[in-house]
């Protein structure tokens, strides 16, 4: 169009006000999905009376990269227009990183009392149901939220496969305690 660059940018930033953002990946949610959950989240408040609903303990589980690869794009060596890339130092041309990225498994409980502290699950250890019932629920999260709340909670799993499990789920219906005169 004739205009240039540093006049499109003023225009951008100054005239329009407006600034520049990364896209970043998201899951998209249909209004199905939408409705779904706000359907689920209704009928998980409708089973329980308006002050029962503060000792509701949710958990979740999220995986932390470390160390996440270099996009090699983005990597640029700036050099003088005459230089041959066999002339520039290796060192210079080459980003050594690990094959794979490193991670970390972090777990949660959360209520409107209050949240656990933060469970980091052991390097390369394989998340099944007896790991999540024996080690998470059991020696982990249950106890702190029995100290939090005191013999009555509600404790919500999510539907990831190692909550699933039917040594989980055994283990997630010992864990509601509801007296009498709360649940009803």
């Amino acid at each position: 169009m004739g205009i240039h660059r540093s006049s499109v940018n003023r225009i951008i930033h100054k005239d329009l006000r407006l600034k520049c953002l990364k896209k970043r990946r998201a899951q998209e949610l249909s209004d199905a999905n939408c409705k779904a959950r706000l359907q689920r989240s209704r009928l998980l408040l409708q089973k329980f009376p308006d002050h029962a609903a503060d000792f509701i303990f949710f958990s979740d589980e999220k995986v932390f990269t470390v160390a996440s690869p270099v996009n090699l794009q983005n990597d640029r060596v700036y050099a003088p227009s005459n230089a041959k890339k066999r002339d520039i130092a290796p060192e210079r041309l080459l980003r050594c990183r690990p094959t794979f990225s490193s991670t970390l498994m972090v777990s949660i409980a959360v209520s409107k009392l209050g949240c656990t502290e933060l469970f980091f699950i052991e390097p390369g250890v394989k998340v099944d149901g007896r790991y999540y019932c024996e080690v998470l629920l059991k020696k982990q999260m249950l106890p702190v939220m029995r100290c939090i709340a005191g013999d009555t909670y509600v404790f919500q799993q999510d539907g990831a496969p190692c909550s699933r499990d039917s040594s989980a789920i055994a283990a997630g219906d010992t864990t509601i305690h509801l007296p009498r005169s709360v649940a009803s």
